[in-house]
Order: structure tokens, then sequence, then C-alpha cells
């Protein structure tokens, strides 16, 4: 499919209050990023969109961040707190900016917009690494792909020796998923924006602690450091679910 609306979307729905939207990032979908997440359903109502090609999803031609921004925006109804999370949190980004009158708080962790702190060299880097191992991605395996790919985020998720079916149907989304720093997302327009805003990042990469700490100032975001997993900052659960939930408690205050 080249075109979807916001219901084709499988959406995971849990707990009742002020809804929070969660969107998961690339490789794996809804259910297992925010699995440490659930517990929040103690206060507020939790969709847990699965991206296109995740779950029970259509696909897409290919990921795309920005093709993607408007289903989220959707999602927000009449309001709703926004919360992403790697490529998701790229495109709650643009969702953000899409409906500003729709959203009560934003929350993104380390996504991966790289461009906004272009420049910097670890993050220089970490493009380049990118680029070439999606120059290379025709001679090599999903698994192998994956492995790479993984290892150059940090994610605290194991590759391991033989996929999934579920698993080797997020590695080859990822591998045609339009890289994410190519976004540019609308830092001015966020900025301007008058909800809350948080920024977090994992504490285990130059690169990331760069766009992380860029993106804030630009947008004026509240800034955090959850370390111990790496990329993968949801997994720390507690330390995560403790940060988020006094940001989304403040944000209603």
């Amino acid at each position: 499919m080249t075109e979807l609306a916001a219901a084709d979307l499988e959406v995971i729905r849990l707990g009742e209050g002020p809804r929070v939207v969660l969107v998961h990032g690339s490789v794996v979908g809804a259910r297992v990023t925010w699995r440490r997440q659930l517990a929040l359903a103690d206060r507020w109502s939790l969709w847990l969109p699965n991206r296109p090609g995740f779950g029970t999803s259509p696909s897409l031609t290919r990921g795309d961040f920005e093709a993607e921004a408007p289903l989220v925006a959707a999602l927000l109804g009449d309001g709703a707190h926004l919360v992403g999370h790697s490529y998701g949190a790229v495109i709650a980004l643009y969702a953000a900016a899409l409906r500003p009158e729709a959203v009560r708080s934003l929350a993104v962790s380390e996504p991966g917009s790289l461009r906004v702190a272009a420049g910097n060299p670890s993050v220089d880097a970490m493009i380049a690494g990118g680029r070439e191992l999606y120059r290379l991605a025709s001679t090599l395996t999903p698994r192998q792909f994956l492995e790479i790919f993984r290892g150059n985020l940090h994610s605290a998720h194991r590759t391991p020796s033989e996929l999934s079916a579920d698993l080797l149907a997020g590695a080859r989304l990822l591998m045609r998923e339009r890289p994410p720093w190519e976004a540019n997302p609308p830092l001015d327009d966020l900025g301007r924006a008058p909800y809350p805003k948080l920024v977090l990042s994992g504490g285990h990469s130059e690169a990331f602690e760069a766009v992380c700490d860029e993106l804030a100032r630009r947008i004026g975001a509240e800034r955090a450091v959850i370390a111990g997993r790496g990329h993968t900052i949801p997994a720390t659960g507690a330390a995560y679910n403790q940060r988020l939930r006094r940001f989304l408690t403040d944000a209603e205050s």
C-alpha cells in the first residue's frame, strides 16, 4: 500500500484517563518497545499504535517519517500527550508540528534526526556510517544488516543467530526504511508551541547526546539522561517510567 489512514493502524489501548500516544521505532513493534511502560495505564489511557508493517498494520511501500506523521497526528484526537522513541521520536516531532493544538505534551528519546546536530564530528561520523550501511544493504543478509545497525546505535536488544519471523520482518522493513538522518523537523514551529517538551538520552553516545542537547535547546525542552540500556531507553523500565510519569503529571497541572 502507498496510502494509509490512521484507522488502518493496529492500536493497542490500555487504561483510562488522559490519552498518551506512544510511537515505537524501527525493527520491533509497539508491544516489545513499550512492554515496560504498561504500568502507566494506572493513570493514563495508553494508545500504542503499530507503525505500518508492524503487527497487523498494513505496510507502506517503505517506512517514512513524513508519511507516517499524519497518521500519528490523527491519533491525538481532541488532545493527547505524545511520546516517541528513536525513529518513532522523529515521527512524533513531525506529528506534533502538524497538530500543535492537539498536543498536551511532547516527550522524545534519542530521535534519529541526526541532521539537527550536523557538523558535530561524532554526529557526522554516525551519519557516514549509516550511509555506508545502506549502500551495502544489497550485499548483506537481514540478520547481518540488523546486527550492524544495532551495534552502531548501542541498542540493548540482542540479535540472535537465527531471526524469528517477527524480527526478520522488522529487519526487512528497516532495510528499506527512509533513513532518519534525512529528517529536517520543523524545530522553529516546535519551539513556538506552548506545550511542555522533554528530550531524553541514554548517556552512551556522544552523537546522540549532541543531537538531544541541540534539539532540546532549539525547541525549549526539558533535558534528561536515563542511562543503563544504551539507545533502548524505554527498556530501563522503572527509571524511564518515573521520569515520564513526573513529566506527564506536571504537564497536566
